[in-house]
């Protein structure tokens, strides 16, 4: 493996049922079972799921359930006893997602998941955030972060990211992210795929998995405010045996515990475009 298989490997959870690609179940269903068999398979990561819509996935899955490996989102209020019913039932559940800052209900929902299912907080990614991250830590859970959205406000700034990274490492925490991140480098896309979608800057899933690389080992949030912020393809050297940053260089082995230990992974709706832009850029 080189070093951005090593850096890819099971990166994206697959998120086709919501918006801006809002697949039904079947088609979302039938393109993961296609990406786990393709030439990028290693890449692939969960597949995403609402709580109440495991029932109509065990229906169009059938016997395929048991090849999809699941991240399930949940609301705060969820009914949690259900969780380990549908895991008895044979669902291949690894993590759940929530959306919630208050500790208060990070602690009672955390006490309610069984011990083998990894939960996801999501919380601002602002400096306010303090006090959640902190009882995310305490409960030993795993943050995630919205990286954009359908509007160009859903985009927190690179000094915000770069700061919540650098919080994040200094607690400990693993995180995944979430929204925005189709294209491997910062750049400028439509939000949406209608004709007439506005369009603004997007962060790049190349340049916060250096960020958080540069974070996780021993750099500061000024150099990763200037990683997420990069534009430039010339600004990276991508080889078989390091990924490189301007005069940052991350070895296989280094973007292997990165993964492993602090970037986990980020949800897309879309698998074909993450790929097919690192093979534009002779990446893959």
């Amino acid at each position: 493996m080189t070093a951005m298989d090593t850096a890819l490997a099971g990166l994206i959870d697959y998120a086709g049922l919501y918006p801006p690609a809002a697949l039904d179940m079947g088609a979302a269903v039938r393109s993961y079972l296609d990406y786990s068999n393709s030439k990028h398979a290693s890449a692939l990561g969960r597949f995403i799921v609402d709580l109440n819509r495991l029932t109509a996935l065990r229906a169009v899955a059938g016997d395929s359930l048991l090849d999809l490996r699941l991240s399930v989102i949940c609301p705060i209020n969820a009914e949690w006893e259900t969780l380990p019913a549908f895991i008895d039932e044979g669902f291949p559940i690894e993590s759940i997602e929530i959306k919630t800052d208050q500790p208060s209900d990070i602690d009672r929902i955390s006490r309610r998941i069984p011990s083998a299912v990894t939960a996801y907080f999501e919380v601002p990614a602002h400096v306010d955030s303090v006090k959640a991250l902190d009882a995310i830590s305490a409960a030993r859970g795993r943050v995630k972060l919205r990286m954009g959205g359908v509007v160009a406000e859903a985009f927190p700034s690179a000094e915000v990211v770069a700061g919540m990274l650098k919080a994040l490492s200094d607690r400990g925490l693993s995180f995944k992210a979430t929204a925005g991140l189709h294209h491997p480098i910062r750049s400028r896309h439509p939000f949406t795929c209608a004709p007439d979608s506005p369009a603004g800057t997007m962060h790049g899933f190349v340049n916060l998995l250096c960020a958080a690389a540069l974070i996780h080992c021993g750099g500061d949030s000024k150099d990763a405010r200037h990683v997420l912020d990069e534009e430039s393809q010339s600004a990276w050297q991508v080889g078989a045996e390091t990924v490189g940053w301007r005069s940052f260089q991350w070895r296989a082995d280094q973007l292997r515990e990165v993964r492993q230990r602090f970037f986990i992974s980020f949800g897309s709706c879309s698998f074909v475009e993450p790929m097919n832009d690192l093979e534009a850029l002779g990446w893959l």
